[in-house]
């Protein structure tokens, strides 16, 4: 258990800005940051990061909260967990817990359970490779030969999986990890009833989400045997989803915000090399075919990427699929091909980081100009091979979503192969018209599944008593608004003493409302309003006031959720408005007394009506007595007399 006044330490250190600006691009907006949305596929930006209110909101999706939940929602960190990571980030210290149970460790969630596990593996790892004969003898002197330093083998955490039949798996089962565990995290496979090690016998990658926590990893063997796979890595899981990571991203993604570039290699080493040449601007695919998840993962830091080959053929060729997809993202791809022989790997040792910069800049190649030789090769002068060619390369550029740069791409094409343009353009418009059609035919299935849509018939069959409990909860809405958000502010509320004078009561929001409530002894339908509504209401009887950032703050998500949801907003009112135009602008903090008047009787008047509707449906729909008639009947004419009153209450605030 993480102390609270440690947590309240962390809350105040970190800075939202800053910790998000390490997963999302983000550029100024008045006196907030914009970005594109981490959690859905957008162009144009609709998250926000308010730095004022340390509070994050994606208006894509709906989701927002504080530096924490983001860490919550985007790694998928368990609230401590966040709390931890950005301990770490800012380095204040968290008290030592005492060392959990087995059956702590069993309670554990199953992805914060693989975490751990995967720790533990990477922890063991490295111990073998630095610390054991065997470590030392295969692993340690395997990436001292391919020319990595002691300080790049600990940056990476690299290490060694013992040849042993199950030496980590006994290992993890006698620190009380979980066998299931084990299995999900693909560390430990069963055969016939006996457990062994996945990866024994191979120097070893982990491999990172971008916040640096070990997600799964990649094995190299060092045997010759070539039935054995050169690569293991791990299986899929609950944390490990190769199509959406890329490796060695959470060590480049400052260098590729910086750089404004991002170079893609294929593998594990490559990135290593290019690290320790002093490149850092690079990730890898680890050996899979580039995924549209991945490119949206460089596109939230930069809109360029280098494309680094090795000069394989049949290798650049089943490339080009990877091309189009960066291209349809809109970003801008060139293309690098090392000399025959090299890959990134093999020929960062050979130069120094200048030459290899030097070597990357001057054979940098746009797209076009890389797929039109590669593939004018072939023809062999055959004029229907080379018209494939051209539909091929036009289906390239009709990916690009920008209009202006599809235009000069076809200017290009033209004077290369001296067609004209307008020939070129037809293609085109024909190529995004086919791909069109396809798009929204995908989306009219989608619409016309009929297992999308559900009707709820006790609610279809109850109109009248829905449509009262969805304008009531509006109501309640509105007065939970402006608790959390006015709720430590002083009102003036006029009052009649016992001698008939009028008299000013200073009174807090929270505390008026409190006391509005009360004195009629209402509820909040909604649980988590009422939930809310129930620690401002223990907060008044302790002399307690709570801030919006109480709730933002919030270890409750409900809570969290809520208060960021009330307080994000889209549009910013410009000081311009008053300082510039002299004109005046109305906010809602200017008549507070009036607004907050106004929410308490429309949510008085949305409960009365809401019980007036209830009455009316029993009245219509059930078999009652003439004495339950009855009194329902003179329950209803009351409650009209007092939704009358409300409704002149409300007439009067608003006049």
């Amino acid at each position: 258990m993480i102390p609270r006044e440690i947590i309240d330490e962390i809350l105040y250190t970190a800075q939202i800005e800053d910790v998000i600006g390490e997963f999302v691009q983000l550029k100024r907006a008045g006196s907030n940051l914009k970005g594109l949305s981490p959690f859905t596929d957008e162009k144009t930006p609709s998250f926000m990061v308010s730095p004022a209110k340390q509070i994050f909101k994606c208006f894509s999706t709906g989701k927002g909260g504080n530096v924490v939940s983001f860490l919550m929602e985007y790694e998928h960190f368990s609230y401590p967990e966040a709390l931890r990571w950005l301990a770490d980030r800012y380095n204040i210290e968290i008290p030592e817990e005492k060392a959990k149970t087995q059956e702590q460790i069993a309670a554990l969630n199953e992805r914060e359970s693989l975490g751990i596990i995967n720790e533990f593996a990477r922890d063991t790892f490295v111990n073998n490779l630095w610390n054991s004969d065997e470590g030392k003898a295969i692993g340690l002197s395997y990436f001292l030969e391919r020319g990595f330093s002691e300080e790049t083998i600990k940056k990476f955490e690299l290490g060694f999986s013992a040849e042993a039949f199950d030496a980590f798996t006994k290992a993890a089962l006698d620190k009380g990890y979980a066998k299931e565990h084990l299995l999900a995290g693909g560390l430990t496979k069963e055969k016939n009833d006996k457990l062994f090690d996945f990866f024994r016998g191979r120097v070893m990658f982990p491999i990172h989400s971008i916040s640096g926590k070990v997600l799964g990893f990649g094995g190299r063997t060092l045997r010759s045997d070539k039935k054995v796979a050169k690569y293991f890595n791990s299986p899929e899981s609950i944390l490990y989803n190769k199509s959406r990571i890329l490796y060695g991203l959470f060590y480049s993604k400052n260098a590729i915000i910086k750089n404004d570039r991002c170079y893609l290699v294929e593998g594990y080493t490559d990135v290593i090399s290019m690290h320790q040449s002093g490149l850092e601007n690079v990730v890898a695919s680890s050996g899979t075919a580039l995924t549209k998840d991945q490119i949206k993962l460089v596109k939230r830091y930069t809109q360029n990427i280098t494309i680094l080959y090795d000069g394989d053929a049949a290798g650049i060729k089943a490339s080009f699929r990877g091309i189009d997809l960066i291209l349809e993202e809109g970003l801008t791809v060139k293309v690098v091909l090392f000399p025959e022989g090299d890959d990134p790997d093999s020929y960062s040792k050979k130069v120094s980081e200048e030459e290899l910069k030097s070597y990357i800049e001057e054979n940098s190649k746009d797209f076009l100009v890389f797929k039109t030789e590669i593939l004018l090769g072939e023809t062999k002068g055959d004029p229907i091979i080379k018209a494939k060619l051209i539909h091929e390369i036009i289906d390239s550029i009709a990916l690009i979503p920008d209009e202006i740069t599809r235009s000069l791409y076809i200017r290009e094409c033209a004077t290369q192969f001296e067609m004209d343009e307008k020939t070129l353009l037809s293609e085109l418009n024909r190529s995004r018209k086919s791909k069109l059609s396809k798009d929204i035919s995908s989306q009219q299935r989608q619409k016309t599944n009929p297992n999308l849509v559900k009707v709820d018939p006790v609610v279809a069959d109850n109109k009248e008593t829905d449509s009262a409990s969805t304008n009531l909860e509006a109501h309640e809405f509105n007065l939970i608004r402006m608790m959390i958000k006015y709720g430590a502010k002083e009102i003036q509320i006029p009052h009649i003493d016992e001698s008939g004078k009028e008299v000013i009561v200073p009174l807090t929001v929270a505390e008026f409302v409190i006391k509005e409530i009360e004195v009629d002894e209402l509820t909040f339908s909604n649980s988590t309003y009422q939930k809310v509504y129930e620690v401002f209401k223990e907060g008044v009887n302790q002399d307690l006031l709570f801030a919006e950032s109480f709730f933002v703050n919030h270890e409750n998500e409900e809570f969290s959720k809520l208060a960021v949801d009330i307080i994000a907003e889209p549009y910013q009112l410009s000081t311009s408005w008053k300082e510039k135009f002299y004109i005046e602008t109305n906010l809602e903090e200017d008549n507070l007394l009036g607004n907050i008047l106004k929410a308490l009787y429309s949510f008085k008047k949305a409960k009365v009506i809401y019980e007036i509707d209830q009455i009316r449906y029993r009245l219509k729909n059930e078999k009652l007595s003439e004495e339950e008639m009855a009194d329902l009947m003179k329950r209803q004419m009351g409650l009209d007399k007092v939704k009358l009153a409300l409704a002149n209450e409300l007439g009067r605030i608003i006049l």
